[in-house]
């Protein structure tokens, strides 16, 4: 029997995968997916400094094409529970929307997928040929080092070999289907670390306060934008998160003051360009003085998935269910699509994502329907032939 889209939410919705926990979830899917013929693999990786993660890749068919589903079955904690107007992880149902943590990030897609696949199967087997294959994480929301990346070399060293990729995020703004994410902005962080002289507030000629050359350096970043923007891209963008002295006294001049911040990028700039462009853009503010950043490793490239064939089937189906035509962005923050684009190409499409990682994160059973018959028209015509 075809899966139900609203029926599989609620399972998923109350299994309690607050990342980097597997709650159930990936029990769930391959519970799902088996009887469908997916060949499941369960998959557990580890870093020094972070948490196991499981991980699930299922696959059906052989040969090329080969389209994969991703997504994540992590969830953000639900917060203060009694807020919520139906229990977090009940799967409830009121006025017609199905509530709970995960609704919309992204278990709704997950099982929109899902519910697609086993449909589209249902009327067509692929042994004419082709592959599609689900690329299922734990570790989206948490720190992304034992999910989707380690996932994919995995599946790389056992042959796999992707064509496209679907990946479910809630990308929609306002009606579903109205954006189609092509490509991300990169994400560079790094912490600015001053160093000073400690001494007494009422000596200060005794002392160097390094909050005074934080300030400039500070003054003088945020007074020269990166850039303006590009034809595909929003501007690129730099935030100062947090500012720390780790001085509990109001009588002493700190010895040291870091900051840390974060960097939208464009494709005007690589990881490396832009450290080179920071650190001399410091330099003019502080010329004299100790300084030093501290880049993080986690870096994120900006990426861009051309107009084409796949872009244009995608399109064509989510017209066909809805009557509009997403409109192309790569705007927002990042996703495990920075890590699939170094495999395929990859587009987002999913459910309308105002709710998501808030208090009753919901989502409209209708909608959640209307997402499934999107994916089942993508796999239609995409193995049409």
């Amino acid at each position: 029997m075809p899966v139900d889209p609203l029926a599989f939410a609620r399972d998923l919705v109350r299994c309690r995968s607050v990342t980097p926990a597997e709650g159930g979830a990936l029990d769930l899917l391959a519970r799902t997916l088996a009887p469908l013929g997916f060949a499941v693999h369960r998959v557990t990786f580890s870093a020094p400094g972070t948490p196991d993660v499981e991980n699930l890749f299922a696959t059906i068919g052989e040969g090329r094409p080969h389209l994969v589903f991703a997504g994540h079955t992590d969830v953000v904690p639900p917060g203060d529970a009694a807020a919520w107007s139906a229990p977090p992880f009940a799967g409830e149902v009121i006025d017609g929307r199905l509530i709970g943590r995960g609704a919309v990030d992204m278990k709704g897609g997950i099982a929109a997928m899902v519910a697609a696949a086993s449909a589209f199967l249902a009327a067509r087997d692929l042994k004419s040929g082709g592959t599609l294959s689900f690329l299922i994480t734990g570790d989206e929301e948490g720190p992304a080092v034992n999910g989707t990346r380690k996932l994919l070399d995995w599946t790389r060293e056992r042959g796999v070999v992707f064509d496209h990729c679907v990946l479910g995020e809630p990308t929609s703004v306002a009606e579903l289907g109205d954006t189609l994410k092509v490509g991300r902005r990169g994400s560079l962080s790094g912490t600015l670390v001053v160093e000073g002289t400690q001494g007494h507030v009422a000596y200060p000629h005794r002392a160097d306060n390094p909050i005074r050359r934080l300030a400039r350096i500070l003054s003088h970043l945020y007074a020269r934008p990166l850039d303006g923007g590009t034809a595909q891209f929003q501007p690129s963008n730099l935030e100062f998160v947090s500012v720390d002295t780790g001085n509990p006294a109001f009588n002493v001049i700190p010895a040291k003051v870091e900051a840390r911040f974060n960097i939208r990028f464009n494709d005007r700039w690589t990881p490396a360009s832009l450290r080179a462009h920071i650190e001399a853009e410091i330099g003019v503010a502080a010329p004299v003085g100790r300084w030093r950043v501290d880049w993080d490793p986690t870096v994120s490239e900006c990426f861009l998935t051309p107009s084409g064939p796949f872009t244009q089937l995608v399109s064509d189906a989510v017209f066909e269910v809805t009557g509009r035509r997403p409109e192309p962005s790569t705007g927002g923050g990042t996703s495990d699509a920075r890590f699939i684009k170094s495999a395929c190409p990859v587009v987002e499409l999913g459910l309308v994502g105002t709710t998501m990682h808030q208090i009753d994160e919901a989502v409209p059973v209708a909608e959640l329907e209307a997402l499934t018959a999107i994916y089942r028209r993508i796999l239609e015509r995409y193995f049409a032939g």
